[in-house]
């Protein structure tokens, strides 16, 4: 995809992405934040007031980082305080689409087609990136955040009024610990498989996907010995990973290159990944048919033909399947 530059559409070249063959990825640009009762952010951030259906997502099923916000929205219980677009797996013209095919969700708030007019509408000068997640603020018409790392964090806590879930993924005793995880694999899994899929010279790919797969090695070692990344329970952490590992075999491992293992030959990592997904409401979050039509069918950079595999990898992916995590206790 392009980018914007003072509201005029930009087409993508390689010197914008990379790096002496790394690939770097651009940082968000809108950054305010919806608390409680619309004070300030952590940061001294614009606040923005939290309230039942005054905000919108757009994301889709495809990416890893706007599948983390509609993963809150479900396990927070927040469906009927938010409400959501979901685009379609294949991009348009420019950027992401909208549409009512299966398992879309069209632009019921401002009926627009794609999502780059979404960023139009919040700033007619907007220079950057048109990407998911993108929350939205009905009452002043603009977005309010575009940072999924961000956006996750309000859903934790900013609804809390509005929701009978009172769960707390980033609880503060944790927390210390909890950034730390979260430092470790956002640069080398979450960021790292893209690292691995879009370098452009050898170097770059054999660093990434080396420094991948040392995480996961180290994952895997971690996770032989507690049921969570963090503390007893089930934090921001995990979901981070998991939005990852549920998409590694059926499109990183291969279509990204990152091959030198599959999840499924983790004992402790694939286990893991099955408890999550069996957690409540999570198994309808996940679209691996969109996963897969968007990875081969619009990274076309990475795959010219554009051609779907019918399968994940070599064994089915079977998610629901048995897991052995209980032996750690709840």
């Amino acid at each position: 995809m392009g980018f914007f530059i003072e509201g005029e559409w930009h087409e993508d070249t390689p010197a914008n992405r990379y790096e002496r063959g790394r690939f770097v990825r651009t940082p968000s640009i809108f950054r305010n934040w919806i608390t409680a009762d619309g004070s300030a952010g952590p940061s001294g951030e614009a606040g923005f007031a939290a309230a039942p259906g005054r905000y919108h997502l757009y994301v889709a099923h495809a990416c890893p980082w706007a599948y983390r916000t509609t993963l809150f929205r479900k396990l927070k219980k927040l469906e009927d305080v938010i409400s959501i677009t979901i685009a379609a797996p294949l991009y348009g013209e420019r950027t992401w689409r909208f549409s009512d095919e299966p398992g879309s969700i069209p632009d019921i708030v401002n009926g627009k087609q794609e999502l780059w007019e979404i960023y139009l509408l919040a700033n007619p000068r907007y220079s950057g990136r048109v990407t998911v997640p993108t929350l939205w603020d009905k009452e002043r018409r603009t977005i309010v955040n575009n940072e999924s790392s961000e956006i996750i964090r309000m859903l934790n806590s900013a609804f809390n009024r509005y929701t009978d879930d009172r769960t707390d993924y980033y609880p503060a005793a944790l927390r210390g610990e909890i950034d730390r995880i979260n430092d470790l694999v956002y640069t080398t899994v979450n960021n790292g498989v893209y690292r691995s899929g879009f370098a452009v010279t050898q170097e770059a790919y054999e660093e990434a996907c080396r420094t991948l797969f040392d995480t996961l090695n180290k994952l895997e070692d971690r996770l032989s010995r507690q049921r969570w990344l963090v503390g007893d329970q089930i934090t921001e952490s995990d979901w981070r990973l998991f939005s990852t590992l549920i998409r590694f075999d059926a499109v990183y491992h291969y279509h990204f290159k990152c091959n030198l293992k599959r999840i499924v030959d983790y004992p402790n990592l694939s286990n893991y990944v099955r408890d999550l997904y069996q957690q409540p409401g999570v198994a309808e979050t996940v679209n691996l048919d969109h996963i897969k039509r968007h990875y081969y069918g619009s990274q076309l950079r990475v795959n010219p033909t554009g051609i779907v595999p019918l399968g994940p990898t070599g064994a089915a992916v079977d998610f629901g399947a048995p897991h052995d995590r209980g032996r750690f206790g709840r």
